[in-house]
């Protein structure tokens, strides 16, 4: 497939890596660090140029392009640059934008794309998902909310668990679900009965919803559920964050230095309350009581920001913390400080764009560990050498069924069921071993 990318920013270096080994990719940048940092690492074409030019499209190739993905970082040049894409490529057209209300237009029919994705809202679900079971290390939803992955980290030192130093076909692993992958060092294992999870590994687990959350019982330091939640920063991605979490239920503060933010955000949602200061001194954290909230999002536009705040709540008693970064590098930083959970929406963007250069079946995708693993929903053909075939006699090639979506139903398969043609599976596999599981299902 050829694909046309711009924006070689942080989210087009991602899409840049998971797709470089299979597409034929050309990235359009005005940065020319960008596109040296690009070309150096991945075998692409680099045209310097601005991707709302008609005449930049044409010479980067876009006549030939079967995707044109419009990811930088300003809204107007990707919507302006999936004009001409409709109008000179013949191949489908991917947007990401910032501003929410342009992807309720896109929903609402009014621009003319295949697919529409929101930084901000992708964060704001990958938040909503983390707070349901807030002892994975990350969680992404199939099958309509039916299936979910959850990666768990399994404590250092753990001894006489359910779970841990056992076999496990003798463990007492929650019911609809499957332990897909367990990560130890830099191994992967698909694990057979006679496997056991041990203490520091990474676990990957397939299975229904209520599955995750017992299994983040299993781990969590947490008692009860999340139902307060206070969030640091009322730019876009925090207002959407409030916005997911409100529609479920739970309590949300808000606490944002601009006063002239603080009073749109509280006029936009009226029964959240919005708290006009930095949240940063220790006055107002009593005053209001920040340390009782079961959680803490922290939103800022500095991840410096995000950090001092979050370990300033962290010592007042929140137990969970969650920060959304921005630098890449920040990531590791922040976990290794102790903030619970890190969310990097480019990354969480990426994962929505890379999975329209997959096969036309894979409906959903998730990557892990940095693109080393991925989960993807395809859906069986009727000629596939698998179909028929019991799970306990499928072969062992790196990758496992977690489970399987038949007639709107989602199952975690057992050793006598079997694939029909038409079934969607959700697949658990190294990244490198996905263009041979497209072949096979």
């Amino acid at each position: 497939m050829k694909i046309l990318l711009i924006g070689g920013g942080q989210v087009g270096a991602t899409v840049a890596d998971a797709l470089h080994d299979e597409h034929d990719i050309t990235v359009i940048d005005t940065d020319p660090a960008n596109l040296s940092a690009l070309s150096s690492r991945y075998d692409v074409a680099s045209v310097e140029g601005n991707g709302a030019s008609r005449r930049v499209l044409q010479q980067a190739g876009i006549g030939d392009a079967d995707l044109v993905i419009a990811g930088t970082s300003r809204d107007e040049i990707n919507i302006i640059a999936s004009m001409f894409a409709r109008r000179l490529s013949p191949g489908k057209t991917i947007v990401r934008v910032a501003n929410v209300e342009y992807l309720e237009a896109w929903h609402e029919r009014q621009f003319d794309v295949d697919f529409m994705v929101s930084s901000e809202v992708e964060a704001a679900y990958a938040v909503s998902r983390h707070i349901g079971v807030p002892a994975a290390r990350q969680t992404d939803i199939f099958a309509d909310g039916q299936v979910q992955i959850v990666e768990f980290d399994v404590p250092e030192g753990v001894r006489d668990h359910a779970v841990v130093g056992v076999p496990l076909r003798d463990a007492k692993i929650p019911s609809e679900s499957k332990v897909a992958g367990i990560i130890r060092g830099e191994t992967l294992t698909v694990p057979r009965g006679g496997d056991a999870i041990a203490s520091g590994d990474r676990v990957v687990v397939i299975g229904s919803p209520g599955a995750a959350r017992a299994w983040s019982r299993l781990f969590s330091h947490m008692s009860r559920a999340v139902d307060d939640v206070v969030i640091y920063g009322a730019g876009n991605t925090g207002l959407a964050i409030a916005d997911v979490l409100q529609a479920q239920h739970i309590r949300v503060r808000i606490v944002e230095a601009s006063p002239e933010r603080a009073r749109y955000v509280a006029e936009a949602l009226p029964h959240v309350r919005v708290l006009n200061a930095t949240g940063t001194d220790a006055e107002f954290i009593e005053r209001e009581r920040i340390g009782q909230a079961r959680a803490a999002v922290f939103a800022m536009r500095d991840d410096a920001k995000n950090l001092y705040a979050a370990m300033l709540a962290k010592m007042h008693g929140v137990p969970f913390t969650i920060a959304i970064v921005h630098e890449a590098v920040s990531l590791s930083v922040l976990e290794k400080a102790g903030i619970d959970v890190a969310i990097n929406p480019r990354e969480v963007t990426a994962e929505e764009i890379v999975r329209f250069a997959h096969d036309p079946r894979v409906l959903q995708l998730a990557m892990l560990e940095g693109d080393r693993y991925e989960v993807l929903d395809i859906t069986v053909r009727g000629d596939s050498e698998l179909v028929g075939t019991p799970f306990r006699d499928l072969p062992m090639t790196g990758s496992l069924i977690g489970a399987i979506v038949r007639d709107g139903k989602a199952i975690i398969p057992r050793g006598d069921d079997v694939l029909l043609p038409g079934d969607r599976a959700i697949i658990f596999s190294e990244s490198s071993r996905i263009p041979l599981v497209e072949r096979v299902l």
